[in-house]
């Protein structure tokens, strides 16, 4: 049975609001990185009239954004092969055996994405530092610091997820894996994890997206040497001027990583999210 021309239309008109919605911000973007600062700062003109790729080349001289672009490479690509790795062990367990608080170990990781962020901020902190002083083990201002903050709050998410995918996999796969002479892990790394490569994938890019463009611990839990890209542009703007041509240029380079990441793999995060939202 045809739909109504009228619900095609709806859809139509709907699709393409979104997408103006979405793509205009982008392109004002990209029309004032390609603008001289004067441009920029005076009236608004959708079509540069003086284009130049100037900023492009001046912002990885007016501020370090070199370091910062492989200080958030390193902090988000760690944070997201360990919370990948922890939670596919995690899952594993609580897909296929039975022990004693099973169900309060679930519930207590599920429960942990109902608290802000910005709760664990002060108390993440002064642990930080009170290890700091006691062991010697420098966590606050450094990466392995925010590696952990950050692995606190994929991490959780990770396992719910890969625990509903391992679940969605028969347990006969192990059982015959078994047969053939593998114990749990060899079948968990030899039959579940290439059954769950979608989960896998999707659980990856959530935690690197999520370590990626967070600003508020890292404006707190790094220094000048370790700051990452989402805190770092804001020193484009000083207390004479603010380089908005720069800053523009500059989240448009900082973005690519992500958006070309997340274009490559779009067909594993949409089935990894879809398989792992159900038993």
């Amino acid at each position: 049975m045809s739909e109504p021309r009228w619900v095609s239309w709806a859809r139509r008109l709907v699709l393409g609001f979104l997408a103006l919605f979405t793509l205009l911000p982008l392109y004002a973007m990209l029309a004032s990185s390609l603008k001289p600062l004067r441009d920029v700062q005076g009236d608004w003109h959708w079509i540069p009239t003086n284009l130049t790729f100037e900023p492009f080349v001046e912002i990885w001289s007016t501020i370090p954004l070199a370091k910062y672009f492989v200080n958030s490479l390193i902090v988000s690509g760690t944070a997201t092969i360990l919370s990948v790795v922890i939670a596919i062990f995690a899952a594993y367990a609580i897909s296929r055996f039975e022990f004693r608080g099973k169900n309060l170990f679930s519930i207590t990781v599920l429960s942990t994405q109902m608290f802000p962020g910005i709760l664990f901020l002060l108390p993440l902190f002064l642990i930080f530092v009170n290890i700091g002083n006691t062991t010697g083990l420098v966590l606050y201002g450094s990466r392995l610091g925010l590696i952990i903050t950050y692995l606190t709050f994929s991490l959780p998410f990770a396992i719910w997820m890969l625990a509903g995918y391992f679940a969605s996999i028969p347990k006969e796969l192990d059982e015959a894996a078994k047969v053939d002479g593998c114990g749990p892990m060899g079948a968990l790394l030899r039959i579940v994890v290439p059954a769950s490569m979608p989960g896998i994938v999707a659980v990856a890019i959530y935690a690197f997206m999520t370590a990626w463009g967070e600003v508020l611990f890292a404006s707190v839990m790094t220094k000048s040497d370790t700051r990452t890209l989402a805190v770092g542009l804001q020193e484009y703007s000083t207390q004479v001027d603010v380089y908005w041509n720069q800053v523009m240029a500059a989240s448009l380079v900082v973005s690519l990583p992500v958006v070309a990441g997340f274009l490559l793999l779009q067909r594993y995060l949409v089935a990894g999210l879809t398989a792992g939202a159900v038993k």
